[in-house]
């Protein structure tokens, strides 16, 4: 199996020994994304903007691919909380069409730079999508 590593400036770079992403050719695997501005690494404020940044930086490691949000099967939320799970709802469901991919969520002790949430995704290449990846750094 040939896999290419994902690099793109959309997101934040990776800080330890994995990639932003890797794309398999057929599939994409994208790491788990936290909400930090790939500008300058900084948080905003609250469940609902961190869940929008994070799911911004996950399209944004897909589009490297040439992938998009609607090319997502499979998705893992970590929360800090569970009981931010219906605010981070509300703004999932706007990344996302029918059929919306398969999910996880989970409560986690804590998260990297602490954030209150991480979202890791799978899409599936298509032919729509072969051969469209983007360099973006």
């Amino acid at each position: 199996m040939k896999k290419k590593q994902l690099i793109t400036s959309g997101a934040p770079g990776a800080i330890g020994p994995y990639s932003q992403g890797i794309d398999t050719g057929k599939m994409v695997f994208v790491s788990g994304q936290i909400p930090a501005d790939p500008s300058d690494g900084t948080f905003p404020e609250g469940i609902e903007k961190q869940t929008e940044r994070a799911l911004l930086n996950v399209k944004a490691v897909l589009e490297s691919a040439g992938c998009a949000m609607d090319d997502v099967v499979k998705t893992t939320v970590l929360l800090k909380s569970m009981d931010d799970f219906a605010a981070m709802n509300s703004v999932y469901e706007t990344f996302f069409s029918e059929p919306c991919p398969a999910r996880a969520a989970y409560e986690v002790v804590r998260l990297p730079k602490d954030a209150m949430v991480e979202i890791e995704a799978i899409a599936v290449k298509t032919k729509k999508n072969k051969g469209k990846e983007k360099k973006t750094r």
